[in-house]
């Protein structure tokens, strides 16, 4: 990155301080118009915390609410928003506008559990080995979607989806 002529700014990343336990109080905010989604603006000094500009896992809590996995994700200009899903606001009551409590723990995004029954599917279809090869936060990510679905259908939906993704990840390792 040049700042100008002739200079150049040193852009530092490093890992996010896992383990690390932040607190802080924002105003909830409807993100898309039109749509159930709403989010928080994490603070800078916060984001600039975490070492990253890019996404960072958490397990994070609301006013008191049962704790669940969400990423900080980027908005540029290194900042991070926080989404609270819907299920969050009804258990703690808060609506768009309200200030409320964010406490989270930054996660290692490395140390991924993955659960029984995708376990099984993957080991199933053979691709159990290359799911494990796929980047960390993607793995989290498939995961996270499978544990946040609601019924049963949609969970055995998610994990299909996830299967197939190391059907891809492997077709990729097989090209190289």
């Amino acid at each position: 990155m040049q700042a100008s002529r002739g200079q150049f700014i040193v852009v530092r990343k490093t890992s996010p301080p896992i383990g690390k336990r932040i607190t802080f109080k924002a105003k909830l905010e409807d993100w898309a118009e039109g749509m159930d989604y709403c989010a928080v603006p994490v603070p800078e000094r916060v984001s600039q915390a975490m070492g990253t500009a890019g996404p960072v896992l958490v397990m994070a809590r609301v006013n008191d609410s049962e704790p669940f996995k969400v990423s900080l994700f980027p908005v540029g200009g290194g900042k991070h928003y926080i989404r609270i899903k819907r299920s969050v606001r009804s258990e703690t009551k808060t609506r768009t506008g309200d200030q409320i409590t964010v406490q989270f723990t930054v996660l290692d995004r490395a140390a991924v559990t993955i659960p029984n029954d995708l376990n099984k599917a993957l080991r199933a279809e053979g691709v159990e080995g290359a799911f494990k090869a796929m980047p960390p936060g993607k793995q989290s990510f498939a995961i996270r979607q499978i544990e946040e679905a609601a019924r049963p259908e949609t969970r055995a939906k998610r994990i299909q989806k996830a299967v197939a993704l190391a059907h891809q990840k492997r077709e990729q390792m097989s090209e190289k």
